[in-house]
């Protein structure tokens, strides 16, 4: 576990923060922004489960939990031989995400259109979720086309934004209560 006993250190005040190695990076790093944006939908998580209850929100408290393990991986370079062995994503959760997102998915009404963020709030709050969670996705992407991250943190945002738009059709009375896009409706 980690323990906090100081929130303010002003190591940052001069718009530099430490990574998980503690090298001194600007705060608009594309690391930074990276695992930022993970916390950002982590956040936007925790506004729906005010919504949730139960199974769903079970899941959502995992997925949470996973987020934090995939900000601490993007949060700490990776370097050969490190003194203390950096806590990295591994294929288990995307494994747990598959599974959850199939059980769901074999429920849900079949898709006539592209679905407008709405219908029930918890939806609603997953619908925002997803968006950052895709946002996050982006920039894990970016970093990896200029850094060596591991691979299987692109996998998980990947897969968790699935799983939020599955996890909110469900939560829309299995799409019955989804709201539809209607191309070219207020011409």
């Amino acid at each position: 576990m980690v323990r906090l006993t100081r929130i303010y250190t002003r190591g940052g005040d001069s718009g530099e923060t430490s990574l998980g190695g503690g090298t001194r990076v600007a705060k608009h790093d594309p690391r930074v922004e990276a695992y930022g944006t993970v916390d950002e939908a982590n956040a936007a998580i925790g506004l729906a489960r005010l919504h949730t209850t139960a199974e769903a929100d079970a899941m959502l408290a995992r997925i949470q939990n996973d987020l934090f393990d995939l900000g601490a991986d993007l949060c700490t370079p990776e370097e050969p031989n490190p003194k203390h062995p950096p806590l990295r994503m591994t294929q288990a959760p995307i494994d747990r995400l598959e599974r959850e997102i199939d059980a769901m998915n074999e429920r849900l009404a079949p898709l006539n259109s592209f679905i407008l963020p709405g219908g029930r709030a918890a939806a609603a709050h997953l619908h925002h979720a997803r968006t950052v969670a895709r946002r996050a996705e982006r920039l894990i992407s970016a970093l990896m086309s200029t850094e060596k991250i591991n691979p299987l943190a692109l996998k998980y945002a990947n897969r968790v934004s699935d799983h939020l738009f599955v996890l909110a059709r469900h939560l829309n009375d299995d799409g019955k209560q989804d709201v539809l896009w209607v191309p070219g409706k207020n011409r």
